[in-house]
C-alpha cells in the first residue's frame, strides 16, 4: 500500500465480512464468493469510486477476477499474487488428484479444522500457517495427523515475517475467529458461480513465486505456463519470481512493489 501510494496512487485495503475488524455475517455457513464480490462493489459505491485496480492475494484472486468479469465497467485492471483466475464450482480444482490428507480437503470437512485449531491458541495457528505455507511442498497430513501437526513448535518463523507481524495478524483472528474464513474460501469453493465461460477483458498481472506450493497443485503449472489461463484472462502478463514463496509480497516487498507500480503506470489511467 505504501509503495503504490508513494507512486501517486490511492490505496485502500479492507476486511471482507467475517474477517478482521469487519462484522460477522448473520449466517456464516451460507457464505460464498458471491458475497465477497458484493462487498467489493458495495465498497466502491460507498466511497464514490467509479473504477479501480483490484489486487488480490491467494484466494483474494477469486473475487478480484469475478468482479472484473461481472462488473467490467468498474475495473481498470487486476493484479493477483499466488493464484491465477479460477471459477468457483465443482470443477474448480481436480480434487480426485490431490492426496487425501491435503489441507484444503481436510479444512472442507465441517468441524475438522475447528477441532485442530482449537487445541492451540490463535497466535500459534497463524504461526504454523505461515511456516507451513511458505514451504514449496503441498501441505499434506498423514492418516494419524492433523494439519497443525505438520509444524514442529521449535520451527522458527520465516526470516521475512517478524514476531510483530505475527502479533498483528493474530490479533485480527482473535477478534474474528476462523468460522467465516473456513467457509469462504474452503467450504464454498465448490459452490457454482453463475457464469458460463467468463472473460476478464481488463489488463491483468499474475505474480507467482517459483517456490510457491500452489504450483504443485495437479495441473496448475501447465495451466499457468502453457497459457491456458489466458482463455479466461486474455490480457494477462505473468511474472515468475525465482526465489518467491507463497508469501512473495511479504518476502520480497520491494521487487513486488516495483512490478505492481510498473503495471499500474503502463495502463495510462
Amino acid at each position: 500500500m505504501i509503495g503504490v501510494a508513494d507512486a501517486g496512487y490511492r490505496a485502500i485495503a479492507f476486511d471482507f465480512r467475517g474477517y478482521g475488524l469487519s462484522d460477522q455475517p448473520n449466517d456464516p455457513e451460507k457464505g460464498s464468493f458471491a458475497d465477497l464480490v458484493d462487498d467489493v462493489v458495495a465498497l466502491l459505491d460507498a466511497l464514490g469510486i467509479e473504477k479501480a485496480f483490484l489486487v488480490g492475494k491467494d484466494f483474494g484472486a477469486l473475487p478480484a477476477y469475478l468482479v472484473a468479469a461481472v462488473k467490467p465497467e468498474r475495473v481498470c485492471g487486476v493484479i493477483t499474487l499466488g493464484v491465477p483466475f479460477m471459477l468457483p464450482g465443482t470443477s474448480v480444482l481436480p480434487w480426485h488428484l490431490f492426496p487425501k490428507g491435503f489441507y484444503m480437503l481436510r479444512w472442507q470437512e465441517p468441524g475438522r479444522a475447528e477441532a485442530d485449531f482449537g487445541r492451540l491458541d490463535v497466535k500459534t495457528v497463524i504461526r504454523n500457517i505461515y511456516i507451513l505455507f511458505s514451504r514449496s511442498e503441498l501441505p499434506v497430513a498423514g492418516d494419524d495427523q492433523e494439519i497443525m501437526d505438520l509444524v514442529d513448535e521449535s520451527t522458527p518463523l520465516p526470516p521475512w515475517f517478524s514476531e510483530d507481524d505475527l502479533a498483528a495478524y493474530a490479533s485480527l483472528y482473535e477478534k474474528s475467529g476462523f468460522r467465516f474464513a473456513l467457509q469462504v474460501p474452503y467450504r464454498s469453493l465448490g459452490k457454482e458461480y453463475a457464469m458460463v465461460d467468463p472473460k476478464v477483458t481488463a489488463p491483468a498481472l499474475l505474480i507467482m513465486g517459483e517456490k510457491d506450493y500452489v504450483l504443485k497443485f495437479p495441473g496448475m503449472e501447465d495451466y499457468i505456463r502453457a497459457g491456458q489461463v489466458k482463455h479466461f484472462v486474455p490480457n494477462l502478463d505473468i511474472t515468475f519470481m525465482p526465489e518467491g514463496s507463497h508469501f512473495v509480497h511479504e518476502q520480497l516487498p520491494e521487487q513486488v512493489n516495483s512490478l505492481v507500480v510498473d503495471f499500474l503506470n503502463k495502463q495510462n489511467i
